[in-house]
């Protein structure tokens, strides 16, 4: 029996400049940001993110965090484009691997399995293969002689995902509509930390849910983090829905005046009191 529980800047001081990290979630819905803010208040740049991407790409990139982003999609679900996401990619701020969702999703796969590659038909006849110019089709050896997509593994130095409730071993659940690879991501990565809304007995992850819903296994996963509230402003069903005001503030504010206001204390806690002290001011 292991106790792995962390605290973010334990998880931040594992993390070093150049990694290449993939933070699970999708778009706007469930992603580790009190990770991620701690991330901004770190010394770490020069990172490789991989993501279905949403307000987790934005933030790091409009902080200067990011070399290059690996994504199929860097959107706010409710606002269509990540705002900094498009700001820093128009600017050439990042360098960018775009592929297909399904591609992204087999390349994931491939890393948990550890192959270099795996064959996929999606991209087959669309503009990924030309701007990506370094991925390779293979042809099947057998009598079909099928031509595919050679996708290569996403192999990830640390991953970070959040979950609705974990216990201290690492045993990840989720409680709400959707896995969104998080899993994937955990056994894609070399160590992988997890952020939860409530950490609890191992016992009580099977009261609250069905077991299909234990969604990460102890086994790949480095570290544990109780984070109440801590993908705010996305979403974390069913304990909280998206704080649409707060994201729309977020896109609409000008990066300097958003992180000032809101990223500039010294822990998780002075973030979420400044979005308490916003909310009431809109009251």
């Amino acid at each position: 029996m292991t106790d792995k529980t962390m605290t973010p800047q334990d998880v931040v001081q594992r993390l070093r400049s150049g990694m290449t990290i993939g933070i699970g979630g999708w778009g706007s819905r469930r992603k580790p940001m009190a990770l991620v803010r701690a991330i901004l208040r770190s010394e770490l740049t020069d990172l490789t993110v991989v993501s279905y991407g949403g307000p987790d790409v934005g933030l790091l990139a409009a902080a200067g965090k990011v070399r290059k982003v690996v994504t199929a999609f860097a959107t706010l679900d409710t606002i269509a484009l990540e705002p900094h996401f498009r700001t820093a990619r128009q600017s050439g701020a990042l360098e960018l691997t775009e592929v297909d969702e399904a591609m992204f999703m087999w390349g994931l796969h491939a890393a948990a399995n550890r192959l270099p590659f795996l064959p996929v038909r999606a991209g087959i006849g669309s503009d990924v293969m030309r701007v990506n110019p370094g991925l390779r089709t293979v042809t099947s050896p057998y009598e079909d002689g099928e031509t595919f997509v050679a996708m290569p593994a996403l192999r990830l130095d640390a991953a970070l995902v959040h979950m609705n409730r974990c216990d201290r071993l690492g045993n990840g659940q989720y409680l709400g509509p959707d896995p969104y690879f998080d899993d994937l991501f955990c056994e894609a990565a070399d160590e992988a930390y997890v952020s939860c809304e409530r950490i609890v007995d191992t016992a009580e992850l099977t009261k609250e849910a069905a077991p299909q819903s234990l969604l990460l296994n102890r086994t790949s996963v480095t570290g544990v983090v109780e984070t109440p509230n801590g993908a705010h402003f996305t979403t974390c069903t069913p304990d909280y829905g998206r704080d649409e005001a707060f994201q729309k503030l977020y896109a609409s504010t000008p990066w300097p005046e958003f992180a000032a206001r809101f990223l500039n204390g010294d822990d998780e806690a002075a973030y979420q009191s400044a979005v308490k002290t916003w909310h009431e001011e809109q009251s």
